[in-house]
């Protein structure tokens, strides 16, 4: 890439031109793939209340939360994702979406009562400044349920090239780097849980230590709260 390597213009265009192969497959995914769980477990920890959905692409994991009674605001860089977001959009369900950087995003202070950040933040240039914006969207008190890629989400296929000194749009990180993070820029860590590969029985993990049960982990869940 070029020396005027733009992080923003790159990220966009690189999710524009993935937003049919992300919205032929992401039902599957939130219904009964890898992130099946997740809802599941917004719900033990978060009431319903207007709620921001951060990188939200075609806006199926939005439409899940506002079914569970959430008013939902999904927010996305790609606008070809935010399209078939609107989509989504019915009178039966209290749901919008608006194109914004989750580094800059387009909302009042503490506007929101909690959120949602599924394998988004790592699309940020500088994930620090990410993790600010959302605490300065939410209501204090108010609680994030983040998920991040974990150690055996393999190939990597979109940080590698960062090895050959090439610019990349993803900033990998494993799960204790970013409580680390969470923990340094005002959040509580309020609760974890652990997305594995098919294979990996519950019983197999149960009895390891946290830093291990992450270091297995296809995803790792946080749920992050406001101080």
């Amino acid at each position: 890439m070029s020396e005027t390597f733009n992080w923003h213009k790159e990220a966009e265009r690189q999710w524009d031109s993935r937003s049919d192969m992300w919205g032929a497959k992401s039902r599957m995914m939130w219904e009964e793939g890898s992130r099946s769980s997740i809802i599941p477990f917004v719900k033990k920890h978060m009431a319903a209340g207007d709620t921001v959905d951060f990188g939200c692409g075609d806006g199926y994991g939005s439409y899940l939360l506002s079914l569970e009674g959430c008013n939902v605001t999904g927010v996305d860089l790609s606008k070809d994702m935010v399209d078939k977001a609107n989509k989504r959009i019915s009178s039966d369900v209290p749901l919008r979406f608006v194109q914004g950087d989750l580094t800059c995003l387009p909302f009042q202070d503490e506007q929101f009562d909690g959120g949602m950040a599924i394998n988004s933040l790592e699309w940020t240039e500088v994930p620090a400044a990410g993790l600010k914006e959302m605490k300065r969207v939410l209501k204090t008190g108010g609680r994030l349920c983040i998920g991040l890629l974990g150690p055996t989400a393999m190939p990597r296929v979109n940080s590698y090239r960062r090895l050959y000194g090439e610019k990349v749009i993803c900033n990998t990180m494993m799960p204790w780097e970013l409580q680390k993070l969470a923990v340094e820029n005002g959040w509580e860590v309020i609760d974890g849980e652990g997305v594995y590969k098919r294979g990996v029985e519950p019983h197999l993990i149960d009895t390891l230590d946290e830093d291990l049960k992450q270091s297995l982990t296809f995803m790792w869940l946080f749920i992050l709260e406001k101080k």
